[in-house]
């Protein structure tokens, strides 16, 4: 109700409508460019490759199915993304970026330019592998062949972060996070038909639909709970007196997310797993690789516990690069503010540290269990290819959430405006 009561709120605003009707329209187009094939590439040779194997299959769901027809949108964002995620490991151990990250907005105008180069380059590296993973389904499988298919993947990729960043711009939401979530969305029809086809020929029965009715709501308030879990740490901010003003004297708090890594973990850990699996697939004749596969495929109980054991340590990695407690402990103390009963300084940032180890234990647990979900899911309703695993529904429901708080934001500024005007 109050999803729709926004909406309705949002649309009778003209600067918020146009907003919002900016972004339908870029979306359309890049459900529009997922249905454009890419030539040189035989479509039915691709669905082939794709049942073949894990790795196609997540490319496919994270690019809405535009890597299954290989449209010149096939390799989706996942570029952007790895270029993003490199730079801000870079802003880390590199002194230059970390001096332009602190710059304010020339400082990120800097590193965006970056990352759009970084993407660039990335994309034509993956582009390349990926046309001669993929030669089998190539018409003529010819080095010219192999750089005319990359170089249209990577103006795909490079022309949806340019969508995406136009989104970001002009209209509500983020625009890559907003990508990705259209991509994934746009597999629900497919997926309930599938359903439906199963019920018809008797696959599965109705008991099996409702459990996982059952447990996708579940799961999503779980992912909400988890999503806006967050741990207020009491900040208290002493009386300062400037001139005839007195500044300071009130308290607020400090917010930590329980999951403050969002789903970074889970695609780290998804590389690190499908990469070498996919790999070694090529080599199914060697005894080493065979052994691999048989012990390691996807969804067997060494691949399960591997995975979950890698998402919980990239969780407590990642989170240790976005947030540094020196650093929230030197702002608190250089503002005047200190937690009550612990000392400015080093006490307060050991005190921090140690609340956020806490809370992110409990982060990294619930995202490996939300990224090891499908396993269990197929378990317990025998539907086979559950497109809504885990991961798709921890985004789903995270970019929903941010998109509309900013939408909110948006009304929430314009009566503060409208007030200001009256008042006038």
């Amino acid at each position: 109700m109050q999803f729709l009561s926004t909406l309705q709120a949002a649309v009778k605003v003209t600067e918020l409508r146009n907003k919002l009707l900016f972004t339908l329209a870029m979306l359309l187009i890049f459900r529009i460019g997922a249905h454009v094939p890419t030539p040189g590439v035989r479509p039915e040779a691709m669905a082939e490759l794709i049942a073949s194997g894990v790795l196609f299959g997540f490319f496919d769901v994270i690019s809405g199915g535009a890597f299954k027809n290989f449209s010149v949108f096939a390799m989706g964002i996942i570029p952007y993304i790895n270029a993003s995620i490199i730079m801000q490991l870079l802003t880390v151990v590199i002194p230059k970026l970390e001096r332009l990250a602190k710059e304010g907005e020339e400082g990120r105008k800097k590193i965006q330019q970056y990352i759009r180069y970084g993407t660039a380059v990335l994309a034509f590296l993956q582009a390349i592998g990926m046309s001669v993973a993929i030669k089998g389904a190539l018409i003529s499988p010819t080095v010219v062949n192999y750089l005319f298919v990359a170089l249209i993947l990577t103006a795909g990729t490079v022309f949806l972060m340019w969508l995406g960043e136009q989104i970001t711009e002009k209209g509500i939401g983020n625009g890559i996070s907003l990508l990705i979530f259209a991509g994934i969305v746009s597999r629900v029809p497919e997926g309930v038909t599938r359903v439906v086809e199963y019920l018809q020929v008797g696959t599965i029965n109705i008991l099996s639909v409702l459990a996982l009715l059952i447990i996708g709501t579940l799961v999503i308030a779980a992912v909400v709970a988890m999503h806006e879990g967050q741990r207020r740490i009491p900040v208290q901010y002493a009386k300062r007196v400037i001139g005839r003003r007195v500044y300071g004297g009130q308290t607020t708090h400090l917010p930590l997310k329980v999951n403050q890594a969002g789903v970074i973990p889970v695609i780290f850990a998804s590389s690190m797993l499908i990469f070498p699996e996919q790999m070694l697939q090529w080599f199914s004749g060697n005894a080493v690789a065979a052994w691999f596969l048989n012990f390691f495929h996807w969804g067997s109980f060494f691949h399960t516990t591997l995975y979950a054991l890698l998402i919980i340590g990239f969780t407590y990695f990642y989170t240790a690069i976005i947030m540094n407690p020196v650093d929230m402990a030197d702002n608190i103390k250089k503002h005047g503010g200190f937690i009550p009963g612990i000392r400015p300084g080093r006490p307060t940032a050991e005190y921090i540290s140690k609340v956020m180890s806490r809370i992110t234990l409990a982060g990294a647990i619930f995202l490996a269990l939300i990224a090891i979900l499908p396993n269990f899911v197929l378990l317990a309703t025998q539907i086979p290819n559950v497109y809504f695993g885990g991961t798709a529904l921890l985004i789903v429901v995270g970019v929903a959430l941010e998109t509309m708080k900013q939408v909110e934001a948006h009304l929430l500024m314009r009566s503060y405006q409208g007030f200001i005007k009256q008042s006038g």
